[in-house]
Parts: C-alpha cells; structure tokens; sequence
C-alpha cells in the first residue's frame, strides 16, 4: 500500500505566539506566523524543516500572536497567504496584496498534493477559522481559539489522524487567578478559548480509534500546568500519544500515516 504520510510540528504555541507546520515530502504548509521570521526559520532549522517546503501561509485570525511574523515571512519567500475577508480587514497592517488568497467557508484549497479544509470556528475574533490538512487518506487538524466545539469541529476531529487540540485553561487555576473578571468571563464564556475539561470531552467523547498523535496546544501561562493537563489526557488516551505544544520551543516533528502506522525521529 502507498502509504501516505504527513510531517508536523509546532513551532511555537501560546499568547506570545503560535506557529505550525504541517507537510509531505515535497511540500508543506504554515498555519499562522506568530512568532517572528527569523525565529521561525532557526526552529525550522533546529528540527530539520525546510523553508523552501512551505508553500503557503494559512491564517486562523487576526490576533497577534497569530500574525506578528506574517508580513515578513510571506514577504521573503513569496509565499501566498490564505485568510477570510474579515480576518484581512481587521489585520493592523497591510499584507502585500498580491499574495492575498481569501477563504471561505468548508473551501478547500490544494497547495501541491496537500488539500487544506477551512472551516468557521468560535473565537472572539472577526472572521476565524480552523484548518484540516490532507495527503491522501492522512488527516491532520489545527484546532485552536476555540470558545467551544461547534458541529464541524467535532465532525473533523473525528477523521483526523492527528490534531494540535487547544486546551488553554484550567478551571480551577483560571478561577483563583488574578485577573480580572472581565477577562477571566471572555476566557471562559463561549468564543474564548477551550478548557482542559472541555478539550478532554471533545478527545474522550470523539477521538476516532486510529488517532495517533495529539498536541495539546495554546495553553495559557498563568492559568494552566504542561504536567497537569498532560497527565490528565494521558489518563484517556487509549493508544494516543499526548504532546504538549511549548509556549517556548519547537516540538520534535512528528510523522503521521494513514491508517494506524506511525513514527517519530
């Protein structure tokens, strides 16, 4: 069987920036640019990756941490960067346009041999997405900024192979911490961002049978724990490798197949 495999890892993820790549052999794709160019090009490096794999620039939202290094990292490498209508209008800065590709909702975009599905997710922001990538049979999903599962997130998580799955806070640290109410209600009120107990329910509830990498990503730095949420997944992953996504580092780049063999180097 022509087993069709796909490369990923996160090169960072968190409120001070979120960056991940996802390809094959020949081609590749980043879903957002939230650390800067050139640190984006030394994680690439340090793990193996090749910038002049990737393709495109695929863009979740128009927060910072999502687009900080997008000018210039499209701009570099003439890479086409793929973002909604609404996402484009409210960027505080101007992408050079001739690389601009507008998405809309469940399209599906083919860079190469990756198909790359854009579907509308709740977020507090103006126009947001999240992403499923494909090569072949293999399924990768970048779920992130998520207020909660909506049907199309739980329909695709169901069919991949592997996803980056936010879990940004824990509820009881998120409760006794110091911020302020407000803020603590736009974390937890619905178009925020999803919690460990609700990202378990998702994973425990909808985790097809040959998932075999999970990357809990975007957690947040006062209100959750790496240890805590990794052991708390562990607990229900029944076959699953869990991964928790740094805030400060690259992953190691992980190879996922279709249907159940899997490696890692």
């Amino acid at each position: 069987m022509d087993c069709k495999h796909l490369f990923i890892a996160s090169l960072n993820s968190g409120s001070n920036g979120n960056c991940y790549y996802v390809g094959n052999n020949e081609e590749a794709i980043l879903v957002d640019a939230g650390i800067s160019c050139r640190e984006t090009e030394r994680r690439m490096l340090r793990i193996g990756l090749s910038m002049q794999k990737v393709k495109a620039i695929f863009i979740s939202h128009e927060h910072t941490d999502h687009i900080k290094g997008l000018c210039t990292l499209a701009a570099k490498y003439n890479l086409p960067v793929y973002i909604s209508p609404g996402t484009l209008a409210a960027c505080r800065f101007n992408i050079r346009e001739d690389l601009i590709r507008h998405l809309s909702n469940n399209s599906v975009i083919q860079i190469g041999s990756l198909n790359i599905t854009g579907f509308l997710k709740i977020h507090d922001a103006s126009d947001p997405y999240s992403f499923v990538i494909s090569y072949g049979g293999t399924k990768v999903g970048v779920f992130t900024d998520i207020g909660e599962a909506c049907e199309q997130l739980v329909h695709h998580f169901g069919q991949c192979h592997a996803a980056f799955l936010e879990a940004n806070y824990d509820d009881a640290l998120l409760e006794k911490s110091a911020y302020p109410y407000f803020l603590k209600r736009r974390i937890s009120g619905g178009r925020g961002h999803l919690s460990n107990k609700k990202a378990l329910e998702l994973f425990s509830t909808f985790k097809p049978a040959f998932m075999s990498h999970l990357l809990l990503s975007h957690l947040s730095k006062d209100n959750n724990c790496p240890n805590l949420v990794a052991e708390l997944f562990t607990q229900h992953a029944n076959g699953t490798e869990i991964i928790v996504a740094s805030r400060h580092e690259e992953t190691q780049v992980y190879t996922i197949f279709e249907p159940a063999a899997v490696h890692s180097f």
